[in-house]
């Protein structure tokens, strides 16, 4: 994960008042090592870890990685039941934890039927760390929005592949300084950081996302960051999206809205904005690079509603597609973690490519909701009802219908819950643009949407109020 070409002299992590350079960073690395090794492991066997963004952290993955020992870090905000669920599925008989997660560790220890192993602070032990490029170097999993998250196998020739197309794609170099607060855990967590690391940026985290952690990534004077749209708009809504030294910023899992677009550029004037679609299986796939940015600000704002078209060095073909040339998104390269036999990635994303090349996503093709034989894919309706300013947050689900089979439902959370927009408002401005079965036929206002640790709507728990029953 660290650059052979890493200046090891200069800083490479900053975690709140620790700093370590290059070289420091990888002699924890072999104390993590060290103490990998004496866990009694098998050798090559995928340890799964309770660990969050830390300087510790990141040696205790690099340390795995060198060592036969790669680590696959759990979301420590699950359920010990959620957790211990996902530890039984694999074959490790030693579950690892930060100190700090010592007591979720034993319960999920106590469910899964695993030894606990406590890591206290690494020790620095100058040790070769090696890996061969086939070697697995850590292990993801899937977001689990629609059962058991899944296991990621990430080799180190197709990691060190991924660092290479999005090292490019966001300009990362040894003077840049990255910044992010996605869970270490998930792709854009751990895997954002090691592209930044093999480009041999300085790098820095946050457990989450807060206004106060944005503030202080901008005093630190961070140049390249990640997020999701949401989290811009709550920086837009608090005053607080300025900052002078940012570069790139990076965003995916759901379009920005033109207005947040322009608001984005008056705060961080020069700043390039990126939209990467991609999967903890495989990303980028497609990218909306900056000049596209800039173009919809310009008019073509239609652009926003796509990711982009494929990134560099990626094959994309929607396979199967019907008579309205939607169907699942399968890419091809080198950087995609899980692929068939023929290299290609299937996503399970079901979209269209436009003529000019342009990929657009209509939802997942298990959320696909089927009324009176016409199919109505989610994400087609909820980006469309996002632009309208009463709805900061929505999600479209199907509900059995005994005529059609299913309807469309919309769970809306309203950007003032005070005064709610009127649905009849709703069901005009997502008519102007689509076909009428797919305009919801139920609007339902809540406070929020049920969200898994990744912040992915889970939509087997959209639900709609039991109906009153009279006394």
């Amino acid at each position: 994960m660290v650059s052979r070409a890493y200046d090891h002299a200069r800083p490479a992590v900053r975690f709140g008042e620790r700093t370590w350079t290059g070289r420091e960073l990888l002699d924890r690395a072999g104390g993590a090592a060290e103490r990998l090794d004496g866990l009694g492991l098998e050798p090559g066997e995928p340890v799964p870890a309770l660990v969050a963004t830390s300087a510790d952290a990141l040696a205790l993955v690099i340390g795995g990685a060198g060592s036969g020992h790669p680590l696959a870090p759990l979301g420590v905000r699950m359920t010990a039941y959620e957790t211990a669920e996902v530890v039984k599925a694999m074959d490790s008989q030693v579950l690892l934890t930060q100190p700090e997660f010592a007591d979720l560790g034993r319960q999920v220890a106590a469910l899964s039927g695993r030894r606990l192993a406590v890591v206290p602070e690494l020790c620095t032990i100058q040790r070769e760390l090696t890996a061969e490029p086939d070697h697995l170097a850590a292990v993801l999993h899937t977001s689990g929005t629609t059962g058991l998250p899944k296991p990621v196998p990430m080799t180190q020739r197709r990691l060190a592949a991924r660092a290479r197309v999005n090292g490019s794609l966001c300009l990362l170099a040894p003077d840049s300084f990255y910044g992010g607060s996605a869970p270490f855990h998930h792709i854009a967590g751990l895997g954002n950081l090691a592209v930044a690391l093999a480009a041999g940026a300085l790098i820095t985290g946050l457990p989450r996302f807060t206004v106060e952690g944005w503030t202080l990534l901008r005093n630190l004077g961070t140049t390249h960051t990640s997020m999701v749209p949401a989290m811009l708009e709550t920086l837009l809504a608090a005053g607080e999206a300025r900052h002078g030294t940012l570069r790139v910023l990076q965003y995916g899992g759901a379009p920005v809205r033109p207005g947040t677009l322009r608001q984005t550029y008056e705060a961080m004037p020069g700043v390039r904005m990126l939209n990467m679609f991609g999967q903890t299986e495989g990303s980028p796939i497609s990218v909306l690079t900056p000049e596209d940015h800039r173009d919809a600000v310009a008019g073509r704002t239609e652009l926003l509603r796509s990711v982009g078209r494929p990134a560099p060095g990626v094959e994309v073909r929607v396979a199967d597609a019907g008579p309205d040339g939607v169907g699942e998104i399968h890419a091809r390269a080198d950087h995609l973690f899980r692929t068939d036999t023929e290299g290609w990635l299937h996503s399970g994303d079901l979209g269209r490519m436009a003529k000019d090349g342009y990929l657009y996503l209509l939802g997942r093709h298990n959320d696909m909701i089927i009324r009176g034989g016409e199919n109505v894919h989610p994400l087609e309706v909820e980006t469309i009802l996002a632009t309208h300013p009463g709805v900061a947050d929505v999600a479209v689900t199907g509900v059995a219908d005994e005529r059609l089979g299913q309807t469309v439902v919309a769970f809306v959370v309203p950007s003032d819950p005070d005064a709610p927009p009127d649905p009849a408002a709703l069901r005009a401005h997502t008519r102007t643009r689509l076909s009428g079965f797919k305009v919801p036929v139920r609007w339902w206002f809540v406070p929020d949407l049920p969200r898994n640790a990744n912040g992915k709507v889970v939509r087997r728990s959209l639900r709609e109020p039991a109906p009153r029953r009279n006394p």
